[in-house]
């Protein structure tokens, strides 16, 4: 966190810099009023005001841009600092006239590139006229004036348009950023889900043989050990899914998952019965369906106490239909649980529809999605 920290410091500090290097590419025409007072033209007080007031100019410039917290964003500082380098820009130009009319434009420059577009116009507006109305009280040459006038408009849009373009990176990263944090969080519930899935399948499952391989032993039978082993197994199966799963590697295939079924509820004395009919099914398709099977075996092993259990999947080419039917405990009230919340968002992404719920003997779980969505993501 605190490499972090550094870092985005780092980077602030560094657009900082890079921002005062690129307004401070006009200050080079500084250098006309400062020959002014090393060259004797300007002596006196009028010397001496003029480089107090130039030192105080350059400092508010530098300070406007070193001290803004949010760029496009000015706070109260940045307006005070922006105020007293344009009351020092119009009170120099108007006491000395001459090459010193030059510093509105410097004036215009923090304008376009600290203030947003409204407040920016404006303020170079005003000292379009600030520059005019010198001109002719000081009697300029009228070529000068409107050079001024010329270099203070260009600019102004020169540095209006720069501020836009930073306004649209700085947007651009806060996007990116925003993308990167949500891609985080999506990547955060996948595996929540799938962990839920494997863990509460595998687990079930290890329950059912442990309790299994716990009566057997109890009564003396050899097949208690081989009961354990397959414990055993599904422990370490269990846990080489896990990790493939946080990995993000692993295909859960529907024939896995049917066979992965078969097996778990034959364990928990439930008679399955398979079927299978249609066309073979795209791969995330395949996918999405080996889930669902999953979390409705796990369902039918913890809470039906069935004794049959029917798995039927039917592809026509236009859709794609998965029933798990079961006769165990499916009456009274019904409430869906996370499992099966997460199953119908992963199906509802892909266009289709999980309908789950009690029927006359037992409970049906229904998921129904299209071909088209199968042929999309693959």
């Amino acid at each position: 966190m605190k490499t972090l920290s550094a870092r985005l410091l780092r980077e602030v500090d560094g657009d900082r810099v890079r921002l005062l290097a690129k307004l401070s590419t006009g200050l080079v025409y500084m250098c006309f009023p400062i020959l002014e007072i090393v060259t004797g033209e300007l002596t006196g007080a009028r010397a001496a005001w003029g480089v107090l007031g130039l030192v105080a100019f350059t400092a508010c410039y530098v300070a406007a841009v070193l001290l803004v917290r949010t760029f496009g964003e000015p706070d109260r500082s940045t307006y005070w600092l922006l105020g007293a380098a344009t009351v020092l820009a119009v009170a120099l130009s108007a006491a000395l006239g001459g090459s010193w009319t030059a510093l509105p434009i410097f004036a215009v420059v923090l304008h376009a590139g600290m203030l947003r577009p409204r407040q920016s116009m404006a303020c170079i507006a005003a000292m379009c006229l600030v520059v005019t109305l010198v001109g002719l009280l000081e009697e300029h040459d009228l070529g000068l004036t409107l050079l001024f006038l010329l270099q203070a408009v260009t600019l102004g849009a020169l540095f209006r348009g720069m501020r836009s373009t930073r306004l649209l990176v700085a947007q651009l990263r806060r996007a990116q950023e925003e993308m990167a944090r949500l891609a985080a969080g999506e990547e955060r519930l996948r595996i929540s889900r799938d962990l839920h899935d494997l863990l509460g399948h595998s687990l079930s499952l290890i329950v059912l043989k442990s309790e299994l391989a716990g009566r057997l032993a109890e009564e003396g039978s050899e097949r208690a050990l081989p009961e354990i082993r397959d414990v055993e197994a599904v422990a370490r199966k269990a846990l080489v899914e896990v990790r493939e799963a946080v990995a993000g590697y692993r295909r859960r295939g529907l024939p896995e998952e049917l066979d992965g079924a078969r097996a778990a509820l034959e364990a928990a004395g439930t008679h399955v019965t398979v079927r299978l009919a249609g066309t073979p099914l795209p791969e995330e398709l395949d996918g999405l369906l080996g889930w669902a099977v999953r979390e409705g075996v796990t369902n039918v092993i913890r809470h039906a106490r069935a004794g049959r259990c029917e798995i039927g999947v039917t592809s026509d080419g236009g859709a794609t239909v998965l029933e798990i039917a079961d006769d165990g405990r499916g009456a009274g009230p019904y409430e869906p649980g996370s499992g099966l919340r997460g199953l119908a968002e992963r199906v509802e992404a892909a266009g289709g529809v999980v309908s789950a719920g009690p029927r006359r003997n037992g409970f049906v779980l229904r998921v129904t999605v299209p071909a088209a969505a199968g042929e999309a993501r693959a």
